[in-house]
Protein backbone atom coordinates (compact mmCIF):
# COMPACT_ATOMS: atom_id res chain seq x y z
CA UNK A 1 0.00 0.00 0.00
CA UNK A 2 1.76 3.24 -1.09
CA UNK A 3 2.51 5.96 1.44
CA UNK A 4 1.76 9.68 0.84
CA UNK A 5 4.29 11.19 -1.56
CA UNK A 6 7.10 12.93 0.37
CA UNK A 7 9.34 13.62 -2.63
CA UNK A 8 8.88 17.39 -2.54
CA UNK A 9 8.75 17.97 1.21
CA UNK A 10 11.12 18.03 4.15
CA UNK A 11 11.72 14.97 6.36
CA UNK A 12 8.91 14.29 8.84
CA UNK A 13 8.81 16.53 11.89
CA UNK A 14 7.90 14.42 14.90
CA UNK A 15 8.97 16.29 18.04
CA UNK A 16 6.82 18.82 19.88
CA UNK A 17 7.73 20.30 23.26
CA UNK A 18 5.40 19.19 26.04
CA UNK A 19 4.29 22.19 28.13
CA UNK A 20 3.22 21.78 31.74
CA UNK A 21 -0.53 21.69 31.25
CA UNK A 22 -1.12 21.84 35.00
CA UNK A 23 0.20 25.41 34.84
CA UNK A 24 -1.53 26.28 31.55
CA UNK A 25 -5.02 25.27 32.69
CA UNK A 26 -6.46 28.00 34.87
CA UNK A 27 -3.99 30.60 33.58
CA UNK A 28 -4.29 30.73 29.79
CA UNK A 29 -7.23 30.70 27.41
CA UNK A 30 -7.30 27.50 25.32
CA UNK A 31 -8.11 27.13 21.61
CA UNK A 32 -8.67 23.78 19.90
CA UNK A 33 -9.05 23.89 16.12
CA UNK A 34 -9.77 20.72 14.16
CA UNK A 35 -9.18 21.19 10.43
CA UNK A 36 -11.70 18.55 9.53
CA UNK A 37 -10.45 16.03 6.93
CA UNK A 38 -7.06 17.71 6.36
CA UNK A 39 -4.42 15.33 5.00
CA UNK A 40 -0.91 15.39 6.43
CA UNK A 41 0.84 15.25 3.06
CA UNK A 42 -1.10 18.21 1.68
CA UNK A 43 -0.64 20.27 4.85
CA UNK A 44 3.09 19.62 4.91
CA UNK A 45 3.62 20.38 1.23
CA UNK A 46 1.80 23.70 1.50
CA UNK A 47 3.78 24.72 4.58
CA UNK A 48 7.08 23.86 2.85
CA UNK A 49 6.06 25.80 -0.26
CA UNK A 50 5.12 28.93 1.69
CA UNK A 51 1.46 28.67 0.70
CA UNK A 52 0.03 28.83 4.25
CA UNK A 53 2.12 31.60 5.86
CA UNK A 54 -0.30 32.48 8.65
CA UNK A 55 -0.34 28.93 9.95
CA UNK A 56 3.33 28.21 9.23
CA UNK A 57 4.60 31.11 11.32
CA UNK A 58 3.15 29.43 14.40
CA UNK A 59 4.20 25.85 13.65
CA UNK A 60 7.18 24.74 15.76
CA UNK A 61 10.14 24.86 13.41
CA UNK A 62 7.77 25.91 10.63
CA UNK A 63 6.63 22.29 10.24
CA UNK A 64 3.58 20.26 11.04
CA UNK A 65 4.12 17.26 13.28
CA UNK A 66 3.11 13.94 11.73
CA UNK A 67 0.62 12.07 13.91
CA UNK A 68 -1.92 9.26 13.74
CA UNK A 69 -5.61 10.08 13.99
CA UNK A 70 -7.61 8.52 16.84
CA UNK A 71 -10.44 7.76 14.40
CA UNK A 72 -11.09 7.47 10.68
CA UNK A 73 -14.08 9.83 10.58
CA UNK A 74 -15.33 12.90 12.41
CA UNK A 75 -17.57 11.44 15.09
CA UNK A 76 -15.19 8.73 16.26
CA UNK A 77 -12.17 10.99 16.19
CA UNK A 78 -13.83 13.86 18.05
CA UNK A 79 -15.20 11.57 20.75
CA UNK A 80 -11.56 10.65 21.42
CA UNK A 81 -10.13 14.16 21.02
CA UNK A 82 -12.69 15.69 23.37
CA UNK A 83 -11.83 13.02 25.94
CA UNK A 84 -8.17 14.08 25.80
CA UNK A 85 -6.91 11.60 23.21
CA UNK A 86 -5.39 13.97 20.68
CA UNK A 87 -3.74 12.54 17.54
CA UNK A 88 -0.88 10.26 18.58
CA UNK A 89 2.78 11.00 17.70
CA UNK A 90 4.31 8.56 15.25
CA UNK A 91 6.68 5.96 16.64
CA UNK A 92 6.38 3.66 19.61
CA UNK A 93 5.02 5.24 22.79
CA UNK A 94 3.84 5.69 25.37
CA UNK A 95 3.52 9.36 24.45
CA UNK A 96 2.63 11.72 27.32
CA UNK A 97 -0.72 13.43 26.78
CA UNK A 98 -1.64 17.06 27.39
CA UNK A 99 -5.00 16.18 28.96
CA UNK A 100 -6.25 12.95 30.51
CA UNK A 101 -9.22 11.76 32.51
CA UNK A 102 -8.41 9.91 35.70
CA UNK A 103 -7.96 6.32 34.61
CA UNK A 104 -6.11 3.64 36.53
CA UNK A 105 -3.09 2.25 34.72
CA UNK A 106 -2.95 4.94 32.03
CA UNK A 107 0.55 4.85 30.54
CA UNK A 108 0.16 8.17 28.72
CA UNK A 109 -0.74 10.23 31.80
CA UNK A 110 2.48 11.96 32.84
CA UNK A 111 3.78 14.55 35.28
CA UNK A 112 2.87 17.50 33.02
CA UNK A 113 -0.57 16.17 32.05
CA UNK A 114 -3.65 18.07 33.19
CA UNK A 115 -5.75 15.34 34.81
CA UNK A 116 -9.48 15.75 35.31
CA UNK A 117 -12.02 13.60 37.12
CA UNK A 118 -14.83 14.18 34.59
CA UNK A 119 -15.45 11.88 31.61
CA UNK A 120 -14.41 14.42 28.97
CA UNK A 121 -12.07 17.37 28.52
CA UNK A 122 -14.86 19.91 28.06
CA UNK A 123 -16.39 19.07 31.43
CA UNK A 124 -12.93 18.99 32.97
CA UNK A 125 -12.18 22.52 31.79
CA UNK A 126 -15.64 23.66 32.86
CA UNK A 127 -14.79 22.33 36.31
CA UNK A 128 -11.56 24.34 36.20
CA UNK A 129 -13.57 27.55 35.68
CA UNK A 130 -13.57 27.85 31.90
CA UNK A 131 -16.45 28.99 29.73
CA UNK A 132 -16.66 26.28 27.07
CA UNK A 133 -17.82 27.22 23.55
CA UNK A 134 -18.16 25.18 20.36
CA UNK A 135 -18.32 26.55 16.82
CA UNK A 136 -19.47 23.59 14.75
CA UNK A 137 -18.74 22.87 11.13
CA UNK A 138 -19.58 19.45 9.70
CA UNK A 139 -22.89 17.67 10.19
CA UNK A 140 -21.98 15.96 13.45
CA UNK A 141 -22.26 19.41 15.07
CA UNK A 142 -25.49 20.61 13.44
CA UNK A 143 -27.85 19.77 16.36
CA UNK A 144 -30.55 18.75 13.87
CA UNK A 145 -31.01 15.36 15.48
CA UNK A 146 -29.88 13.27 18.43
CA UNK A 147 -26.57 12.21 16.86
CA UNK A 148 -25.70 15.74 15.74
CA UNK A 149 -26.32 16.97 19.28
CA UNK A 150 -23.92 14.67 21.15
CA UNK A 151 -20.66 16.57 20.55
CA UNK A 152 -21.98 20.15 20.77
CA UNK A 153 -24.00 19.07 23.82
CA UNK A 154 -20.74 18.80 25.78
CA UNK A 155 -20.30 22.58 25.70
CA UNK A 156 -21.94 25.37 27.67
CA UNK A 157 -22.33 27.32 24.41
CA UNK A 158 -22.61 25.73 20.97
CA UNK A 159 -23.26 27.15 17.51
CA UNK A 160 -24.04 25.74 14.09
CA UNK A 161 -25.77 27.13 11.01
CA UNK A 162 -25.61 26.41 7.27
CA UNK A 163 -23.27 29.40 6.92
CA UNK A 164 -20.73 27.50 9.05
CA UNK A 165 -21.19 24.19 7.24
CA UNK A 166 -19.55 22.23 4.45
CA UNK A 167 -21.62 23.68 1.59
CA UNK A 168 -20.75 27.32 2.34
CA UNK A 169 -17.81 28.77 0.36
CA UNK A 170 -17.35 31.33 3.16
CA UNK A 171 -17.77 28.95 6.11
CA UNK A 172 -14.51 29.75 7.86
CA UNK A 173 -14.95 33.50 7.61
CA UNK A 174 -18.32 33.05 9.31
CA UNK A 175 -16.78 30.87 11.98
CA UNK A 176 -14.10 33.47 12.73
CA UNK A 177 -16.70 36.24 12.90
CA UNK A 178 -18.57 34.20 15.50
CA UNK A 179 -15.37 33.49 17.45
CA UNK A 180 -14.62 37.19 17.62
CA UNK A 181 -18.08 37.82 19.02
CA UNK A 182 -17.74 35.08 21.66
CA UNK A 183 -14.43 36.53 22.84
CA UNK A 184 -15.80 40.07 22.85
CA UNK A 185 -18.90 39.17 24.86
CA UNK A 186 -17.13 37.12 27.54
CA UNK A 187 -16.17 38.93 30.77
CA UNK A 188 -12.46 39.66 30.70
CA UNK A 189 -11.73 37.72 33.88
CA UNK A 190 -13.39 34.50 32.65
CA UNK A 191 -11.12 31.92 31.04
CA UNK A 192 -12.27 30.57 27.67
CA UNK A 193 -11.98 27.16 26.02
CA UNK A 194 -12.99 27.62 22.40
CA UNK A 195 -13.36 24.67 20.06
CA UNK A 196 -13.69 25.29 16.30
CA UNK A 197 -14.47 22.46 13.89
CA UNK A 198 -13.38 23.88 10.52
CA UNK A 199 -15.58 22.51 7.74
CA UNK A 200 -13.88 24.10 4.70
CA UNK A 201 -11.55 21.14 3.92
CA UNK A 202 -14.37 18.60 3.97
CA UNK A 203 -16.11 17.70 0.75
CA UNK A 204 -17.45 19.54 -1.15
CA UNK A 205 -14.41 21.79 -1.54
CA UNK A 206 -14.32 22.25 -5.33
CA UNK A 207 -15.55 25.84 -5.00
CA UNK A 208 -12.26 26.92 -3.38
CA UNK A 209 -10.47 26.81 -6.75
CA UNK A 210 -10.97 29.41 -9.46
CA UNK A 211 -13.08 27.85 -12.17
CA UNK A 212 -13.96 24.82 -10.09
CA UNK A 213 -17.27 23.15 -10.91
CA UNK A 214 -19.49 20.63 -9.24
CA UNK A 215 -19.07 18.42 -12.33
CA UNK A 216 -15.29 18.43 -11.96
CA UNK A 217 -15.72 17.68 -8.27
CA UNK A 218 -13.19 17.58 -5.46
CA UNK A 219 -9.55 16.63 -5.77
CA UNK A 220 -6.27 16.84 -3.91
CA UNK A 221 -5.80 20.27 -5.55
CA UNK A 222 -9.14 21.61 -4.33
CA UNK A 223 -8.36 20.20 -0.88
CA UNK A 224 -5.14 22.23 -0.92
CA UNK A 225 -6.98 25.34 -2.10
CA UNK A 226 -9.38 24.98 0.83
CA UNK A 227 -6.45 24.98 3.25
CA UNK A 228 -5.10 28.14 1.60
CA UNK A 229 -8.54 29.70 2.08
CA UNK A 230 -8.48 28.82 5.79
CA UNK A 231 -4.99 30.24 6.13
CA UNK A 232 -6.09 33.61 4.73
CA UNK A 233 -8.50 34.05 7.65
CA UNK A 234 -7.01 32.14 10.58
CA UNK A 235 -4.89 35.09 11.70
CA UNK A 236 -8.07 36.84 12.86
CA UNK A 237 -8.97 33.81 14.97
CA UNK A 238 -5.52 33.78 16.58
CA UNK A 239 -5.69 37.53 17.20
CA UNK A 240 -9.09 37.25 18.86
CA UNK A 241 -8.02 34.40 21.13
CA UNK A 242 -4.88 36.21 22.26
CA UNK A 243 -6.54 39.61 22.71
CA UNK A 244 -7.25 39.11 26.42
CA UNK A 245 -4.34 37.01 27.66
CA UNK A 246 -1.93 34.33 26.45
CA UNK A 247 -3.66 31.47 24.67
CA UNK A 248 -2.56 27.88 24.30
CA UNK A 249 -3.57 26.71 20.83
CA UNK A 250 -3.89 23.22 19.38
CA UNK A 251 -4.40 22.95 15.61
CA UNK A 252 -4.78 19.53 14.06
CA UNK A 253 -6.77 17.34 11.72
CA UNK A 254 -9.20 14.72 12.95
CA UNK A 255 -8.56 12.41 9.96
CA UNK A 256 -7.54 12.63 6.33
CA UNK A 257 -9.37 11.61 3.19
CA UNK A 258 -8.62 9.71 -0.02
CA UNK A 259 -8.81 11.06 -3.56
CA UNK A 260 -8.42 7.85 -5.52
CA UNK A 261 -5.37 6.35 -3.81
CA UNK A 262 -5.48 2.56 -4.25
CA UNK A 263 -9.01 2.95 -5.55
CA UNK A 264 -10.31 4.59 -2.37
CA UNK A 265 -12.30 7.82 -2.14
CA UNK A 266 -13.36 9.48 1.11
CA UNK A 267 -12.68 8.34 4.67
CA UNK A 268 -14.02 6.03 7.40
CA UNK A 269 -11.55 3.51 6.04
CA UNK A 270 -8.05 2.31 6.91
CA UNK A 271 -5.54 3.94 4.56
CA UNK A 272 -2.39 6.01 5.30
CA UNK A 273 -3.90 9.17 3.79
CA UNK A 274 -6.78 8.83 6.27
CA UNK A 275 -4.95 7.92 9.47
CA UNK A 276 -1.90 10.22 8.94
CA UNK A 277 -2.69 13.77 10.08
CA UNK A 278 -0.96 17.10 10.79
CA UNK A 279 -0.70 18.41 14.34
CA UNK A 280 0.74 21.43 16.15
CA UNK A 281 0.42 23.13 19.50
CA UNK A 282 1.86 26.49 20.45
CA UNK A 283 1.30 29.60 22.54
CA UNK A 284 -0.25 32.78 21.22
CA UNK A 285 1.18 35.59 23.25
CA UNK A 286 -1.34 37.96 24.78
CA UNK A 287 -1.29 41.74 25.05
CA UNK A 288 1.74 43.37 26.66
Amino acid sequence: MPQPDRSTIDPPHTTTTQPDMRAVVGTDDILLVTLDTLRYDVARELAAAGRIPNLARHLPGGCWEERHAPGSFTYASHQAILAGFLPTPVGQGPHPRLFAAEFGGSESTAERTFVFSESNLVAGLDGAGYHTACIGGVGFFNRRGALGSVLPGLFAEAHWSPELGVTSPTSFESQVNLAERIVRDLPAERRLFLFVNVSALHQPNWFHTEGGTVEAGDSRATHAAALEYVDRHIGRLFDAMSSRRRCFAIVCSDHGTAYGEDGYTGHRLGHPVVWTVPYAHFFLQGPE
